[in-house]
């Protein structure tokens, strides 16, 4: 005969008012969504960046008597130190906290976006989720003709001869690209070793693509090593933990009301039309649309 207590006499909903011994243990997971473009973070873009997320972050890992940390990615990748940043920060928490972390991947988790999916323990994507692009790129445009046609002379003056390195309005010289590609073997090293180190025997390392900057759809990915599963939060978090498990979604602080009404814009910025928002937005579509989405 099962024994009679309060919390079975009351309804779920007025649990609540119960003291807290006296509650049924429903298993809690909180969840950070961690959705577009890594890097520098503006009013009408939003993106990822470690001053926006680390509160969040220990928002999420401070949760008292939390089974485990989701994190729901969806980004293209972007920049890879900030990528970096909140990949050590996760694992820190996590050690720190003794919360295993689990990751999610909806539409995309590519390049900087796979590096922060790497701080979990274990990655599920959608079977078409993009997943991987392990690489580095660096793009730009070069003027140096355009500017010739109108007739417009170009000064630089530096202290230093490497000063103006890469100057799009100069024609490309073969000793910068080739410093440039010397930075990107250096930190696509970091980031092959970072996910050596966390992914370690589950990746298929006899594919000689899967450090070229392809990606590829889940269940490719499944079977290359790069996520442990199929499935989405709610179904994977349901079988692992119960149905009644408690998903607690962690949201960002938001702005006072008041600089909300008045739609108010760092550095006294008050232009409708801003050209950093712009081509920041050109940008970011750049990057969905590498990955076909």
């Amino acid at each position: 005969m099962s024994q009679i207590t309060l919390s079975t006499l009351l309804p779920q909903r007025l649990h609540f008012l119960l003291p807290g011994r006296l509650r049924p243990q429903v298993p809690i997971v909180p969840v950070v969504r961690l959705s577009g473009p890594i890097g520098a973070v503006m009013p009408l873009r939003p993106g990822l960046a470690m001053s926006s997320m680390a509160p969040v972050l220990e928002r999420a890992f401070s949760i008292k008597g939390a089974s485990a940390v989701a994190l729901v990615i969806n980004s293209p990748g972007g920049s890879p130190a900030q990528s970096h940043l909140i990949f050590r920060r996760i694992r820190a928490l996590a050690e720190e906290k003794k919360v295993p972390v689990i990751a999610f991947v909806e539409d995309a988790a590519a390049s900087g976006g796979y590096m922060i999916a790497c701080a979990a323990d274990e990655i599920f994507a959608d079977p078409s989720s993009i997943v991987g692009s392990i690489g580095v790129v660096s793009a730009g445009f070069g003027f140096d003709r355009l500017i010739e046609r109108f007739g417009i002379e170009r000064r630089v003056h530096t202290a230093g001869e490497n000063k103006a390195i890469l100057d799009p309005f100069r024609p490309e010289d073969p000793k910068d690209v080739e410093r440039l590609k010397n930075l990107q073997r250096h930190i696509h090293g970091v980031f092959i070793d970072l996910v050596k180190s966390r992914r370690g025997e589950k990746l298929d390392q006899a594919n000689g693509e899967l450090f070229s900057g392809a990606f590829w759809v889940g269940e490719e990915a499944r079977g290359l090593g790069l996520v442990d599963g199929i499935g989405d939060i709610r179904t994977v978090l349901r079988e692992r933990f119960g149905d009644k498990v408690q998903l607690r979604v962690i949201e960002p602080a938001r702005q006072p009301l008041l600089a909300r009404l008045l739609g108010r814009r760092p550095g006294g910025q008050t232009s409708l039309i801003d050209p950093a928002e712009m081509i920041g937005a050109l940008e970011e579509r750049a990057s969905w649309s590498r990955l076909g989405l």
